[in-house]
Parts: C-alpha cells; structure tokens; sequence
C-alpha cells in the first residue's frame, strides 16, 4: 500500500514558475514507477510525465515541449513536478500516480497505475 500527498499548488501568473512535490509513504518507494497527471474541468485526464524507479528514465506528455522536468528523490521519497512558463491552458488538478510493475509502455494511462494522491490545484492567470 502506498499513499500519496500532493502540494505545491496554487495560483500563478501566465510565464511564471511552479513546483509540485509528491511525497510518498512507505519503505519501497524506489520500486514505483511515478506519473503526473493532470485534469481540467469537463476534461480527461491527461498524462504529463512519468519516471522510473532510478530515475534514470523520464517520459513527457506531447504539449510538455520543454516546461516541465519531472524528478524524484528516493532518499526522501518525494517525486517532483518542475513547471515553467506556464499557460492559462495548464490550469488543472494535478494529480500524482504510482505503478507497480507492468511496462513503460503504459506510462501514459491512468488506469495502469495503482495509487493515486488526492490532486492538487494548478491555476494559471492570463
């Protein structure tokens, strides 16, 4: 059993910066794959990125380009969200997921991963 606790959120203006943290219980936390995922109002959830246990791997979501690096600490067992330039169409609950097993290949569908955190709210100003 894992859980996970977002925070970070909040309110920002457009171009500005945000860095979520995803801190994670348990003793195995180096074994999860993690994944962001964010979901607008009337909208699905959407993949953003993902990392693999070392950390050595990271996968991106097509609309990243750039702005966002994922990272995670297994010391502190926290996985890490980095955000810049933000646009008002970033504006969303961003949730954090883990995996246990399976294959990277699945790294941008939520139902592949077993726990999930409770969100965090993004809102980006224009």
């Amino acid at each position: 059993q894992v859980q996970l606790v977002e925070s970070g959120g909040g309110l920002v203006q457009a171009g500005g910066s945000l860095r979520l943290s995803c801190a994670a219980s348990g003793r195995t936390f180096s074994s999860y794959f993690m994944g962001w995922f964010r979901q607008a109002p009337g909208k699905e959830r959407e993949f953003v990125a993902a990392i693999s246990g070392s950390g050595e791997g990271t996968y991106y979501g097509d609309f990243v380009k750039g702005r966002i690096t994922i990272s995670r600490d297994n010391a502190k067992n926290t996985v890490y969200l980095q955000m810049s330039s933000l646009r008002p169409e970033d504006t969303a609950v961003y949730y954090c997921a883990a995996k246990s097993g399976g294959t990277v290949l699945t790294r941008r569908i939520p139902s592949a991963y077993n726990y999930w955190g409770q969100g965090t709210q993004v809102t980006v100003s224009s």
